[in-house]
């Protein structure tokens, strides 16, 4: 576990799945492969499954407002050089500079997790509040790449025990909802995105992925220690 970009490098090479790099730019971190993985994300752009090479945290300004996000991001790609249609697009108020990065190697997988927090709009899932329509960034954003090969019932699992490790960390930080006081499970604007290479070298088809399994295990390790180190450090210099 670490945080690469608070020292002046701006690249960041996979130890453990090579042609995987991490790129901090002026506005964004951008995930590059050098070959499609199948997806699964709660992005704005294209959200759902699909298949990308790109993974784009974009941070916006805490006061973005704009009518199609989702157009906005696809004009961005043009200017960024970046193929829309192969690009996962997801938008942060946080610091990107702050971002916790961790790798694991496992039982016929290989894994890559990248977090960034920011936590103002900290909230705890089940309690009525004032809720709104209108789109608002901010947020903790978590990207899995995964080296292996996973069903797509448990890339949803997986979306599960991802959520599950996230909320563990904030109640070990003690974020707190400012509304009630209440230990928070996450933020109102949390994202997501989950990429499987299918590699079928592997040979071995994971179908589950809760924390009982080695995948989901490594899953839940990877994502509860990078949002602790990203959350822990959000008000840091």
């Amino acid at each position: 576990m670490s945080q690469p970009f608070r020292s002046d490098s701006t690249v960041y090479d996979s130890f453990i799945w090579s042609g995987l790099r991490l790129e901090l730019l002026d506005d964004r971190i951008v995930a590059r492969l050098q070959e499609p993985v199948q997806a699964l994300s709660s992005a704005i752009h294209p959200g759902g499954f699909s298949w990308a090479d790109h993974i784009v945290n974009w941070k916006v300004p805490l006061d973005y407002r704009c009518d199609d996000p989702i157009a906005d991001f696809v004009h961005r790609c043009e200017g960024w050089g970046s193929k829309a249609e192969h690009t996962i697009g997801m938008l942060t108020a946080a610091k990107l500079t702050h971002a916790s990065v961790k790798e694991l190697e496992g039982d016929r997988f290989k894994l890559l997790c990248i977090t960034t927090s920011g936590t103002r709009n900290a909230a705890r899932a089940g309690l009525p509040r004032q809720t709104f329509s209108a789109y608002e960034p901010g947020t903790i954003n978590t990207v899995l790449l995964i080296d292996g090969q996973m069903t797509e019932s448990a890339m949803v699992n997986a979306v599960i025990t991802a959520t599950e490790a996230k909320a563990a960390a904030l109640h070990e930080l003690g974020i707190v909802e400012t509304a009630n006081g209440q230990l928070a499970t996450g933020t109102t604007t949390d994202a997501i995105a989950i990429g499987v290479s299918q590699r079928a070298s592997w040979q071995a088809i994971h179908a589950y992925a809760g924390v009982a399994t080695t995948i989901g295990c490594a899953i839940g390790e990877a994502v509860y220690e990078t949002v602790l180190e990203a959350t822990r450090t959000q008000h840091e210099e």
